[in-house]
């Protein structure tokens, strides 16, 4: 007798290497604005800034709280009209450090405020959430949601998305993965400033 695989037996299998791996998972309906307990004040908001508050204070546990919080307000503050700018930028700032100069005493220090912590990666926090629901409101047509399939947080940071394809389906190719991609950059952009990687994800068991 054939099985047929499903996409959100895919999905589940995803997920659970991502857990063996040390995500931790997360339903996109437990955290989203309208549930009991929301980590983001609106679905336009792709940052969970909660996460990123309390484990960039953790790693940058020797610095003045005002400034750790001068580098997380410039993370969100990255509005070119082009995304390829916004991207490049954050990415400068996450892998540069954010330098944060501080009047102190009547001289100026600079400080570097790390995002993530390269040198320890158990002091980071790693998130996997199914079915995240992102609105942007800037499309010609009004409103638009979009629900990519996973998405992985560092330290509340979406830096990875992956589109699900199931391989029996015959439209399910890596070109429609991809198209899939490019649909989600042109509708909701702001959600790929923070995005270092883009993968599709087939299951051929």
């Amino acid at each position: 007798m054939t099985v047929k695989i499903t996409e959100s037996a895919i999905e589940e299998y995803a997920l659970e290497i991502l857990t063996n791996q040390g995500f931790e998972y997360i339903h996109g309906s437990e955290i989203a604005p309208d549930s009991d307990s929301p980590e983001r004040n609106s679905f336009e908001e792709v940052i969970l800034s909660g996460r990123l508050k309390k484990t960039v204070h953790r790693i940058n546990k020797n610095l003045p709280h005002e400034t750790i919080d001068a580098a997380l307000k410039q993370i969100n503050r990255l509005n070119s009209t082009e995304l390829i700018v916004n991207n490049e930028t954050f990415h400068r700032l996450l892998t540069e450090e954010i330098n944060i100069s501080v009047q102190k005493d009547s001289y100026t220090r600079g400080d570097y405020v790390k995002l993530i912590d390269f040198d320890e990666p158990d002091n980071n926090e790693f998130l996997a959430v199914s079915q995240f629901t992102v609105t942007s409101t800037g499309s010609v047509t009004g409103a638009v949601n979009k629900r990519p399939d996973i998405i992985l947080f560092v330290n509340g940071i979406p830096l990875v998305v992956i589109e699900l394809k199931n391989p029996s389906e015959d439209k399910a190719t890596v070109h429609s993965a991809f198209r899939q991609i490019q649909t989600y950059k042109e509708t909701i952009p702001a959600f790929f400033t923070y995005k270092a990687f883009c993968a599709a994800f087939f299951n051929v068991c």
